[in-house]
């Protein structure tokens, strides 16, 4: 008799080890072949305590709690059949997607160990209690609809009137239901009991929304925020200089940690984001873009944070309070907004009806280095706009016009004349 593979099978890898899954483990053969030969750097973020095993029985027990939570997500998944599939009905099938534990796709994901956002959930669930669930297409079986029912419903849903008088059709949330409805409906199709049935969806085109162009500062207007008295505290400085020198967004600021900073190169790696920021029950989760990518790590950015750490000590992430301020360590949604408004009336900044936001610092940078002629690709690659190749062969371009402009900041400062209030003495060594 041939003999049984072990459910895990650790090796060493040098200082670290991985791990391959076997089918004697109780998952899947499709789970197991995603899980062969990886590193333990790869556990889902909700496992981030295992990541680090010290020894192979370590390793191995990690592996088990791996094997563990991946077959709650699978139980999760499967959940999602209780009801048989000619009895659900379209209400009953789309509410499945508005929670972790019932959605068929995030039960899947989890499986294969790809990210899901708690945000777009929360998205799916916002759509359906408002727009959704009292419409009488939910009160048909999914297995009964037809495309006259489609096209109905997308008619109601386009003469509704949202809260602010104006009809649904047209707009981003038009746009975000029709879209959620399609995607639930594509993914009844996919079930392979359902492999004869006809998506009543899949001759319309999917709607569009373009947003307006977003409103952004001028270089000029991003150097005022630089000038004495406008940045208060060393706190302010970090955060502005990360917003506006690294185009990062506010979700992975807060989100940065210390060995998140590549000083040698330099460079900032950023791998993480705040899930659902401005909500009280936000989350630790992946990068908008599902992938890690690099920022620009300027002086004046490196002097803040040496500046902070002196003053604040250094915590589990970068931008850290001394102690802590209303029960949290770290700065949030609320905090950024109070101070960046305060910063916009300090420098003097004439709005002229621009919509300026703390994510504005994104396009203002963007708009500086495609004025500067910095290929376009490599400033969607720097942001994160677009899934493009990690190869950036323009790094040094974008490098060398940011250090210019820590350069005229630190100019500027020593030019301007003090102004009243509490002054950030710092110099770029």
């Amino acid at each position: 008799m041939g003999r049984i593979a072990e459910p895990v099978i650790v090796h060493e890898r040098g200082k670290s080890f991985q791990f391959t899954l076997n089918s004697t483990c109780g998952l899947p053969q499709r789970v197991c072949a995603e899980w062969r030969r990886r590193s333990f750097k790869t556990l889902p973020e909700e496992l981030s305590n295992y990541r680090n095993p010290k020894s192979k029985p370590e390793a191995k027990k990690n592996a088990q709690v791996l094997i563990g939570f991946l077959k709650k997500k699978i139980e999760a998944k499967e959940s999602a059949k209780r009801v048989q599939t000619e009895d659900i009905t379209v209400g009953e099938w789309l509410e499945k997607f508005t929670a972790i534990e019932t959605s068929p796709r995030t039960g899947i994901n989890a499986a294969e160990n790809r990210p899901y956002s708690v945000a777009t959930l929360k998205g799916y669930k916002k759509d359906f209690e408002c727009h959704i669930k009292n419409d009488p297409l939910c009160q048909l079986k999914m297995t009964e609809v037809e495309e006259e029912d489609a096209l109905e419903f997308v008619t109601r849903m386009s003469m509704k009137k949202l809260k602010r008088g104006e009809k649904m059709g047209g707009t981003r949330t038009f746009v975000k239901v029709i879209k959620f409805v399609r995607m639930a409906f594509r993914a009844f199709g996919q079930k392979r009991s359902n492999c004869r049935w006809i998506n009543p969806f899949q001759n319309m085109k999917a709607p569009k929304h373009k947003s307006p162009k977003r409103a952004y500062l001028t270089e000029d207007e991003m150097l005022m925020f630089f000038n004495p008295g406008v940045l208060q505290t060393t706190m302010e400085l970090c955060v502005c200089s990360a917003l506006y020198l690294a185009g990062m967004r506010r979700a992975e600021v807060f989100a940065l940690k210390p060995h998140d900073l590549d000083w040698a190169t330099p460079k900032i790696n950023l791998c993480r984001a705040w899930q659902d920021f401005d909500s009280a029950d936000k989350v630790i989760g992946t990068l908008k873009e599902k992938k890690p990518r690099e920022a620009p790590f300027d002086a004046i950015l490196q002097e803040a944070i040496k500046k902070l750490w002196e003053e604040n000590g250094k915590h589990e992430f970068v931008f850290s309070f001394k102690k802590p301020i209303r029960g949290k360590m770290a700065p949030g949604a609320f905090w950024l907004k109070k101070h960046f408004y305060q910063w916009i009336e300090r420098a003097g900044i004439e709005l002229n009806g621009r919509n300026i936001t703390p994510h504005s610092s994104r396009h203002s940078l963007a708009s500086l280095l495609e004025n500067r002629g910095v290929s376009l690709r490599y400033i969607q690659e720097m942001l994160g706009h677009s899934k493009l190749e990690t190869t950036k062969i323009y790094l040094h371009t974008p490098d060398n016009i940011i250090r210019e402009m820590g350069k005229k900041l630190t100019e500027a400062r020593e030019k301007e004349p003090a102004r009243k209030g509490k002054i950030v003495e710092f110099k770029v060594s």
